[in-house]
C-alpha cells in the first residue's frame, strides 16, 4: 500500500504519519501493493479528526474517526476500516464484483460474520410535486431525518434531511 498523508489545519508530524503508517500496515495484507490510501489530518473546533479514503475498482472505502486526541482518533481508524472491508468482501463474493484491488487471500478468505445486510421493510407512496420547504415541513411532520420527493422545479427526484444545528440539506442529481 501508498500511504499519501495531507494536513489541514494542522502539520502532519513524523509521529503522526508513523502511527499511521503502523496501523494501517496492518491492512495491509488485504491489499494489492499498488493500493493507493489518502489520510487527511484536520483540527475543527477542538476535534482531531482523521479521514482515511481508499479508492478501489467499482467503490471506495472511507473512514473518519475524531477525538479530543489525535493519536486516539488514529488507533479508532484501523477498526473501523477493518470492518467496513470485511462486509465488502462479502458483498464482492456474493455478488461476484470485481476484487481487482484486493489480495487473492483476502477474497477468497471463508469467515462467517453475520453481518448480512437484510432489507426488511419496504415501503411505497406516491411522490407529488413540491418544492424544497414544503419537502422540509412533511419531514418534520413524519418526524423522520429525510424526505424524499419530486422537486416542483425540476421535476426530478430530490432527497431534504436534517443536519446538525437544526439546518437541513439537500441532495439533488446531477446529469446523466
Amino acid at each position: 500500500m501508498r500511504i499519501n498523508t495531507y494536513g489541514k489545519n494542522i502539520e502532519v508530524t513524523k509521529g503522526m504519519r508513523n502511527m499511521v503508517e503502523e496501523k494501517l500496515g496492518k491492512l495491509e495484507h488485504y491489499f494489492k501493493p499498488e493500493t493507493e490510501v489518502h489520510v487527511t489530518f484536520s483540527v475543527q473546533g477542538g476535534k482531531q479528526k482523521i479521514e482515511v479514503t481508499i479508492p478501489l475498482k467499482g467503490t471506495t472505502v472511507h473512514a473518519e474517526e475524531e477525538s479530543e486526541d489525535m493519536y486516539a482518533s488514529i488507533d479508532m481508524i484501523e477498526d473501523t476500516i477493518e470492518r467496513q472491508l470485511r462486509r465488502y468482501r462479502k458483498k464482492i463474493i456474493d455478488k461476484k464484483q470485481s476484487a481487482a484491488d484486493f489480495a487473492a487471500a483476502f477474497v477468497e478468505e471463508d469467515e462467517d460474520l453475520g453481518d448480512e445486510i437484510k432489507v426488511v421493510r419496504t415501503k411505497r407512496f406516491d411522490i407529488k410535486p413540491m418544492d424544497v420547504e414544503e419537502a422540509c415541513v412533511q419531514m418534520e411532520l413524519l418526524n423522520h431525518n429525510f424526505f424524499v420527493f419530486r422537486n416542483a422545479d425540476t421535476n426530478e427526484i430530490n432527497v431534504v434531511y436534517k443536519r446538525k444545528g437544526d439546518t437541513y440539506g439537500l441532495i439533488e442529481p446531477e446529469g446523466y
